[in-house]
């Protein structure tokens, strides 16, 4: 672990020249999470019948039995594997994330989280030029036009900026209801966490939304994460569904998990009045 100091972090609009460094950062935090939501669903009890039916279909053509139980689990492993980053990569949004990150740039490049920290400690974050990171290579932009509507429902992405580096980053959907922001990823190295980054970036965003006019934030977490659910609590975030009102069951027809194979959900929506 590598200790942050917090009142030294910048956060801002991710720019352009930052895209590749974010995607490498997603891919980094997304490490584990699509393997372990492809096992969350192949164990669930519908799609083991699924299969157990298909083996048995198979073991008529098949004399092997080994081969009449393997062959549908990994077909459907492989379909899952090229269906699924749509989902893992930004939840909660139907675009896969490098499209997401590719079209998010654009805007007031120029806005900035304020960071309460920094004004405890009275010290001004020093901003550097992002460094780039090993492994990234400079790739020519692409030539698409991006429309408005595109840009619109793109949503925004920040990025934490510590002595030249982008130690973290936290995506903001697109609004489609008045005062209802919603969080779909955040992501922090791997060296700079249990740092209190992830917090900040939150609680930072939070800040903005309130000023905004949002009343209330939604974070779409992966089903199998522990640790995201532990941290989002953390901050004062509930579980969609917990308390039985209602309004509650209301926002559960309008705020929705992503749906996975079978129907079978692949996030937990949490909520923060702020």
């Amino acid at each position: 672990m590598v200790r942050l100091e917090l009142d030294q972090i910048v956060m801002r609009r991710m720019k352009e020249d930052d895209i590749e460094i974010v995607k490498a950062l997603i891919k980094e935090g997304c490490e584990g999470t699509e393997n372990r939501l492809i096992l969350h669903i192949l164990t669930r009890p519908l799609c083991l019948f699924v299969l157990a039916v298909l083996s048995s279909v198979l073991r008529c053509l098949v004399h092997s039995f080994i081969l009449a139980l393997t062959i549908p689990v990994f077909l459907l492993i492989v379909f899952l594997k090229i269906t699924m980053p749509r989902s893992t990569g930004v939840l909660g949004s139907s675009r896969p994330y490098w499209d997401y990150v590719g079209s998010s740039y654009r805007g007031m490049q120029d806005e900035t989280l304020s960071n309460p920290y920094s004004r405890i400690s009275g010290k001004t974050p020093v901003t550097k030029k992002p460094r780039r990171r090993i492994g990234c290579k400079d790739k020519e932009m692409s030539s698409e036009k991006i429309t408005p509507e595109r840009e619109q429902t793109a949503g925004q992405v920040w990025v934490a900026q510590c002595e030249g580096e982008i130690v973290g980053c936290i995506f903001r959907e697109s609004e489609t209801r008045p005062g209802i922001a919603r969080i779909c990823r955040l992501v922090t190295g791997c060296w700079y966490r249990r740092e209190g980054l992830g917090r900040l970036l939150v609680q930072s965003l939070e800040n903005r939304e309130r000023e905004a006019g949002a009343h209330r934030v939604y974070a779409h977490i992966p089903y199998p994460s522990k640790v995201g659910e532990a941290f989002f609590r953390k901050v004062g975030y509930v579980q969609l569904g917990e308390v039985e009102n209602g309004e509650e069951e209301e926002e559960i027809e309008k705020e929705t998990p992503e749906k996975g194979f079978m129907g079978y959900p692949l996030t937990k929506v949490y909520y923060k009045d702020l």
